[in-house]
């Protein structure tokens, strides 16, 4: 901006009229405001590299989780221990092939994922058909043998054609219904129309790639507690569906877990019919208070056949492993007479999201099945996550 008067120099450090000259010249004020920007630069790029981690741990976390706790589910924890001794779980069980399986906890996780990255856009409208029809995929995976030749995505991938004790609210909802049915999504609180009496763990055990695309803790929720509704009806699996990605979203995003664990209690407690979800959550962390975890605790907490209750033992074992590590609090997480297999996915989501994939124990990583899809999903995540 001009005013019209102009000023001349004297060579003196003042100006012709006599006042002082600016001794700072522009050149410095720029390279000290480039500086500043690179500053920024280098820290932002830090926060994205931070995040990919931790998308990438969580997926990694939760098929560590599942090939951890899948050969000792339906195990009473007696058992367990006499066969793995007093510390519980602490080694995968390798298949055949020389690698550790994993089950319909990390199969659908990978589904859900590919429907997320299809539907376009981050809405209910577009993301529960895409997600549906996602599912519908992973179901023609427990049915056939091979893939078809002309597969494409996950269906072209053969080490996902096994069937490992899927839930049975999954199998049948998605056998009944080849397109949403039109009712869907119903409000938080009711009964959907797919198996309305059912609250099995499935819903929460798929549902991590909801909180993994940045949309914020209220959006990854209500996502994740629609598409909830495609296999199951009743109202607390949807809404620990939702509790669980919005947990997932919170950790992606750097929240400390304890402080983004009453966050998610906070804000599921103000919804329709969450009694049951926050009951849960609310006696996973006094018990992971109490003192030093161990396997009886895991069991007050709950068996984890339930939606509530997986994702309560998933919470459990996340707030032990500031005391115990991440190794151990997997170990907890399995070791118990339920379903270890999920309650390990659960877990492994969480600690994945909160430490990133470099907390995880890489000598176990290195031994389960379907790494390399793993991160190339993740990364097509973080990729969708970056986009303006």
């Amino acid at each position: 901006m001009t005013t019209g008067t102009s000023r001349t120099t004297t060579g003196t450090g003042r100006t012709a009229a006599g006042t002082p000259e600016p001794t700072r010249a522009d050149g410095a004020d720029q390279a000290e405001d480039a500086g500043q920007a690179g500053c920024a630069d280098a820290a932002e790029r830090a926060d994205q590299a931070a995040r990919a981690d931790r998308v990438r741990g969580c997926l990694l976390g939760g098929a560590l989780g599942d090939a951890l706790g899948w050969p000792v589910e339906f195990q009473r924890l007696e058992r367990i221990l006499d066969r793995h001794g007093p510390e519980g779980v602490r080694s995968l069980a390798f298949a055949p092939g020389g690698l550790a399986e994993v089950t319909d906890d990390t199969q659908m996780t990978l589904f859900t994922a590919e429907g997320l990255l299809q539907a376009g856009e981050a809405t209910s409208a577009a993301v529960l058909p895409a997600v549906h029809a996602a599912y519908r995929r992973w179901l023609r995976t427990q049915c056939e043998a091979v893939p078809q030749p002309d597969a494409t995505g996950l269906l072209a991938e053969a080490w996902l054609y096994a069937s490992r004790a899927p839930g049975n609210a999954c199998l049948s909802g998605l056998e009944a219904h080849v397109t949403p049915p039109a009712a869907l999504p119903v409000a938080l609180g009711r009964r959907g129309p797919v198996n309305p009496d059912s609250k099995g763990c499935g819903t929460v055990m798929r549902s991590a790639p909801f909180g993994l695309l940045g949309l914020g803790p209220d959006r990854a929720f209500r996502l994740a507690a629609d598409c909830a509704q495609l296999t199951h009806g009743h109202p607390t699996g949807a809404l620990a569906a939702g509790a669980f990605a919005a947990l997932v979203d919170r950790l992606v995003g750097g929240a400390e877990p304890r402080a983004a664990v009453v966050a998610t209690i906070a804000q599921t407690a103000g919804l329709p019919g969450a009694e049951e979800t926050v009951a849960d959550l609310e006696r996973a962390v006094r018990i992971a208070d109490e003192g030093v975890p161990d396997f009886d605790a895991v069991e007050r907490v709950g068996l984890g056949w339930i939606a509530e209750e997986c994702l309560a033992i998933g919470v459990h074992g996340l707030l032990a492993a500031a005391e115990t590590g991440p190794r151990r609090a997997l170990t907890l997480s399995v070791t118990h007479s339920g379903d270890s297999d999920s309650t390990g996915s659960v877990c492994g989501n969480l600690l994945g999201a909160a430490y990133g994939a470099a907390a995880l124990p890489q000598d176990w990583l290195d031994q389960i099945e379907g790494t390399e899809t793993l991160l190339r999903i993740a990364d097509l995540l973080v990729a969708t996550s970056s986009r303006p």
